[in-house]
């Protein structure tokens, strides 16, 4: 399956294209109001088993084999440990110890990571208009994201960003949150290797459960009061979260990662936190300031620059390609007339 946005493609092929993202989206702000009433390592666990148990049973319905032999095991458990338990206990422990906003911006720019490593290991071009398109994602969700006092200050070329900041900074847990977008961005490029023995959907639920269980082990250990203080609107997100935002998203995720072009899949990634705020105005009555609508734009405008790198690529090469055809009669000709 090839992973391009073009005006071929079918509606239902781009709604499903988008739809992880949009999920995870609202998933973030369902799960906002939750975390004061759970604990971190408890809400990964509930994230990710009863989405592998659901996905799995999806596979089962669909016909899909089950993983058959020790490498498909041992791949499926390194894609576990990695997508799994780190991205999510990095993610649910940063949820905790950081604002919604930076942490965004962090845990949203995997993309780079994962375009640098499909360039080492795949060899997937992403050229002069992907790159540009990148630039374009970080900047727009670090405006969406990023203290305002900190862009004032980078625009007034006042910068006021001591060493001091940056301790508090990763004291405060966006650290934890980079570490999450690290392993998720790995876990991405992961995919293709499980996906050589497993098959995709079975391969995400079974590292789902795996995943979900030793996070639900070190919870019953170091944490207390996981679900007394919940009431039924928190398991109500926190039932969304898990069939919409886990096991659907990642499901639908991880079955176009496994073929299509990962630089432009993961650009999408950057609609995340659009979608977030687009909601949280809606149902939280969060309200967007003008730069974080100017890093929306931005933000739109670098999808379409990344998923339409290759034809606009080509588009230079064949404007190129005529005005040389067309410089090239009159070369003849003069030639000729010399002879």
């Amino acid at each position: 399956m090839q992973l391009q946005l073009r005006g071929s493609k079918s509606t239902v092929a781009s709604l499903l294209l988008i739809a992880p993202f949009f999920l995870w989206g609202t998933a973030m702000v369902a799960m906002k109001g939750v975390i004061p009433h759970t604990t971190p390592l408890f809400m990964a666990g509930v994230r990710l088993l009863p989405a592998g148990v659901l996905i799995l049973i999806a596979a089962a319905f669909m016909g899909k084999p089950q993983p058959q032999g020790w490498l498909a095991w041992l791949w499926i458990v390194i894609f576990a440990l990695v997508d799994g338990m780190l991205f999510q206990g990095f993610l649910a422990e940063g949820l905790v110890r950081t604002s919604a906003g930076l942490g965004s911006v962090m845990i949203d720019s995997q993309p780079l990571a994962v375009a640098l490593l499909c360039l080492w290991l795949f060899q997937e071009h992403i050229g002069l208009w992907g790159w540009l398109g990148l630039g374009l994602g970080v900047m727009g969700i670090s405006l969406i994201g990023l203290p305002q006092e900190w862009i004032f200050h980078l625009l007034d070329s006042g910068v006021n960003i001591t060493t001091d900041n940056w301790q508090q900074l990763f004291a405060s847990g966006e650290w934890l949150m980079l570490l999450a977008a690290l392993s998720m961005a790995v876990g991405t490029v992961l995919i293709r290797y499980v996906c050589k023995y497993a098959d995709p959907v079975t391969a995400t639920g079974w590292h789902m459960i795996l995943a979900g269980l030793p996070l639900w082990g070190i919870s019953s250990v170091v944490e207390v009061q996981q679900w007394q203080n919940l009431v039924i609107s928190d398991w109500l997100a926190l039932s969304y979260a898990t069939i919409f935002g886990s096991a659907i998203a990642y499901g639908l995720f991880f079955y176009f990662a496994s073929s299509g072009n990962l630089t432009s899949l993961s650009s999408l990634t950057f609609l995340t936190p659009v979608f977030a705020l687009i909601f949280g105005n809606i149902f939280l009555s969060e309200v967007l300031t003008p730069i974080q609508w100017v890093g929306v734009f931005l933000t739109l405008i670098s999808i379409y620059l990344i998923n339409q790198r290759e034809t606009l690529a080509g588009k230079n090469q064949k404007v190129i390609i005529s005005e040389n055809t067309n410089q090239q009669p009159p070369v003849l000709e003069a030639s000729v007339s010399k002879k």
